[in-house]
């Protein structure tokens, strides 16, 4: 069966870049992830490019300052999941024997629009009628403060968490910890979620280098292999709708640990679409790491930090290395290629073998996202 591998990854420091453009951005996370992979721009047989905001032709624009021209590239938008999609399109031209070594590009600009919630498209209802994605969380939240056994404080403990192991990563956006007080404390936004319980807006790239058993075979380099790719849109449904029990977040990890034939409870490290505190907590449950009505209890136990079950964002994750949008999904892969290869610095993950990364995209109404995207990885 054919595989593809992750032989190079790298990243640029998230934060409020307002000087440069998307190719200012681009261009060093791509030089950097050929270094890593030991190549040169010529050995790029085809280009994939995920982004929201970056206008026509974005990849086009940054692999051009660095001499690839004739090679395809293609621009994915898919809300927050752009970067992951572009990986999975990556990973299916690898297997289909297409190319044997294939870039992925995520990149994005929010401070482009100069600070506030980002725009949705108005033709939707429930956008029309007001909704922004800090509304749509909170919502979340309250509905979980309902029905689990579990406080403001667990909220806020997820972002302390998520302070705590951005501290350890130069290339967070925020590197300094936090209290339990600070973050209740912090601005409101949307009750109850306070403003240290929101991802900052912020710019971001990040770049992998894709290749098949053959590409592998002349990189030499450490590899990572993509042991399940799975995209799924949501489901529309009309009417009630349980927001603790996303189904395409579910489903989707559910297909994947199906196609890897490894599961939850062999994970190691877990970087997961934790945009708002609330989305965490939801999410273990999602991805089977606890059993339903459990989450809070998991994240107090210590279990999905260092010395627990499975590290779960030890990048920091969107709260704290920031969120980019199309850029994350990459970022995602790029830290746990850094953690199952042993370059993960001071926030190495000891003896990681196996990991996951989850992101999910766009608010519509009547779905649950619009993308999700969940990719499972081995060390080769």
């Amino acid at each position: 069966m054919s595989q593809a591998y992750i032989m190079g990854a790298a990243m640029i420091p998230m934060g409020k870049h307002r000087d440069s453009s998307y190719s200012g951005l681009g261009v060093p996370a791509v030089l950097n992830a050929l270094r890593s992979a030991g190549i040169k721009p010529k050995a790029i047989e085809a280009v994939v490019c995920g982004h929201a905001f970056g206008g026509m032709l974005t990849g086009q624009r940054i692999v051009k300052e660095i001499g690839i021209g004739s090679a395809p590239v293609t621009n994915v938008d898919n809300a927050c999941s752009g970067g992951a999609t572009a990986l999975h399109i990556a990973w299916k031209d690898i297997l289909s024997g297409k190319h044997d070594i294939v870039m992925v590009i995520g990149v994005d600009k929010l401070t482009q629009f100069g600070g506030g919630t980002l725009p949705l498209v108005v033709e939707d209802p429930e956008v029309r009628q007001g909704i922004v994605m800090p509304a749509v969380y909170a919502m979340r939240a309250q509905r979980y403060l309902y029905e689990r056994d579990a406080t403001v404080e667990d909220l806020a403990r997820v972002s302390v968490k998520a302070r705590s192991h951005g501290v350890r990563n130069p290339y967070a956006q925020f590197r300094s910890e936090v209290t339990i007080e600070q973050v209740l404390q912090s601005r409101p936004i949307s009750d109850p979620l306070t403003l240290l319980q929101c991802c900052p807006t912020g710019d971001g790239a990040a770049c992998v280098i894709l290749a098949s058993e053959a590409g592998r075979r002349k990189l030499g380099t450490p590899a990572v292999r993509i042991a399940a790719s799975v995209l799924h849109s949501g489901q529309v449904t009309a009417g009630f709708r349980d927001m603790l029990r996303p189904e395409i977040s579910s489903d989707s990890a559910t297909d994947a640990y199906e196609a890897a034939g490894f599961g939850a409870s062999d994970l190691d490290v877990i970087e997961l679409h934790d945009a708002f505190s609330i989305a965490e907590l939801v999410y273990y449950e999602a991805l089977g790491l606890c059993p339903e009505g459990e989450s809070a209890n998991y994240l107090r136990s210590g279990k999905t930090t260092y010395g627990g079950d499975v590290v779960v964002n030890p990048s920091g994750g969107l709260l704290s290395k920031g969120h980019p949008v199309g850029a994350s999904g990459v970022a995602q892969a790029v830290e746990i290629y850094w953690q199952l290869t042993g370059q993960a610095g001071d926030r190495q993950v000891p003896n990681a073998r196996r990991g996951l990364s989850h992101v999910t995209g766009g608010g519509i109404a009547g779905l649950d996202h619009g993308a999700c995207t969940v990719h499972l990885y081995e060390a080769a």
